[in-house]
């Protein structure tokens, strides 16, 4: 594989574009907006003048990952003779069907289709193709640069040549892939997202406040970051999509989000993009609480 086209210029994908791009691969990096993907290019060159501000790149890295990355706000542009297609869009399972269904008219019969859904079902989004045993799920962990985990979901028809080439890549890129089955909320999210309901909970029965929740889970089980914070960092509406498609899918009332995290959501507070959530992000990135009606 030499060209990959990813799909959409946010967190997600302008983390996988930074990636593949570092490790030789030409990228076109796709949105619907110009705006959208030189805000992306902006957050991919910060993050390089980071890693230049440790001494894990030079400034020769820098310089040939951005020239490795074309940008397109046309799919059809995008996506032409290209290897591998990942998918980043919005976790929302109408827009990733709408996208695989064009993606399936406009690629090579032998491209690779790949999606960085969190949640959503491989086997659902590979049957608007015809080619289901070529769709198979990339799920990258955020900050992509950072964390090396990749899941990689199979779908009910993913083939072993498929899943073979996508774990190879995997490590290529200087991950470690780790296979997993088409069920919803994978492994990561099946574990996490429970965890952080469950915080939610504790915080909206009045056990504890915000900051405490968070100490106690860093401080007494060693998590680099308490759950309240991550759910800020990871988006509470991606949170709430990512709990609604568990619930959804296995009818369990323990996979039903805490009624706090949906009025959250609702009232706009998202997290760090929304500039508060749990805590307070507008006046600067360092997290501050918010007022005491959470706490």
């Amino acid at each position: 594989m030499k060209k990959i086209a990813v799909i959409g210029a946010g967190t997600m994908g302008n983390g996988i574009a930074h990636v593949f791009a570092q490790n030789g691969f030409m990228v076109n990096l796709i949105d619907i907006s110009d705006e959208s993907l030189q805000n992306g290019l902006a957050t991919i060159t910060k993050n390089l003048d980071r890693m230049m501000a440790k001494e894990t790149i030079t400034e020769d890295v820098k310089v040939q990952t951005l020239n490795n990355i074309s940008t397109f706000t046309v799919l059809k542009e995008g996506v032409e003779n290209v290897d591998l297609v990942v998918e980043a869009a919005t976790e929302n399972i109408d827009i990733k069907l709408n996208i695989f269904n064009d993606l399936d008219a406009m690629c090579a019969p032998g491209t690779i289709l790949a999606t960085n859904t969190s949640s959503i079902s491989i086997t659902q989004i590979a049957a608007v193709t015809n080619r289901p045993d070529k769709v198979i799920g990339m799920h990258f962990m955020n900050p992509v640069p950072i964390m090396r985990l990749v899941e990689i979901i199979r779908g009910y028809s993913t083939s072993d040549e498929v899943t073979e080439t996508i774990m190879d890549l995997s490590v290529k890129l200087g991950k470690t892939p780790t296979e997993v089955n088409d069920y919803p909320g994978f492994v990561a999210n099946r574990i996490l997202m429970p965890m952080i309901n469950e915080a939610i909970e504790t915080l909206y029965n009045g056990v504890a406040g915000v900051k405490e929740i968070d100490t106690v889970m860093k401080l007494g089980m060693a998590h680099p970051m308490g759950p309240l914070q991550l759910a800020d960092f990871i988006g509470l509406d991606v949170c709430l999509s990512i709990l609604n498609v568990m619930y959804d899918g296995f009818k369990n009332p323990k996979y039903a989000p805490c009624p706090l995290l949906v009025n959250m959501v609702t009232a706009g507070k998202l997290g760090i993009k929304s500039g508060e959530g749990f805590y307070n992000y507008s006046a600067s990135r360092k997290a501050e609480k918010v007022s005491t009606q959470f706490s």
